[in-house]
């Protein structure tokens, strides 16, 4: 395929916690990050609907499916789509990663981490994460979500994780 270019009350997070069960697990009071529901090794549903829109896919030893999209300019872009659904309330989130810079030494350069807001701010859809010494372009989608929204939430992640590594590293094809 070529693609182109308040935190919540101590009450709250009691009363988040009690309605939800042990999926909402909370590491500090006021957080609002949940923890991932338990997902099968493979989400085979996933599988499906990548196989129908035509994307050559491996799982990777998390269980996540890994694809490499040709972009433009014999470029390359690597894609995950995650296996394991997170939740919050009634929310049902799957996330999509593409990474687009590596640092040796774990700590990104000012001018990197600004440069990363900054598209972060301008995205419609994802936003960047520090994922161990990587910057990842993250989008998340309904765990339920159709076959064209996956597929357009893949093409968010990959031209814009490519478009940023091309910025930062240019002449480097890494991901």
């Amino acid at each position: 395929m070529k693609l182109n270019h308040s935190a919540v009350g101590a009450l709250g997070v009691a009363m988040l916690m009690a309605s939800t069960g042990a999926a909402a697990q909370y590491a500090t009071v006021g957080s609002t990050r949940s923890a991932a529901v338990e997902a099968p090794a493979v989400e085979v549903s996933i599988g499906r609907q990548l196989d129908e829109l035509g994307y050559d896919h491996d799982v990777d030893d998390d269980g996540d499916f890994k694809l490499v999209l040709e972009m433009e300019d014999d470029r390359t872009q690597l894609a995950y789509v995650r296996s394991p659904v997170h939740e919050f309330g009634s929310h049902r989130i799957r996330e999509i990663w593409s990474p687009a810079y590596r640092v040796d030494g774990g700590r990104f350069p000012a001018p990197v981490s600004v440069r990363l807001l900054e598209d972060s701010h301008d995205s419609v859809l994802g936003s960047w994460v520090k994922q161990g010494d990587i910057a990842m372009f993250v989008v998340k989608i309904a765990a339920d979500a159709s076959t064209t929204e996956l597929k357009d939430a893949i093409a968010a992640a990959v031209t814009t994780a490519d478009a940023m590594e091309t910025e930062l590293s240019p002449g480097s094809d890494e991901f």
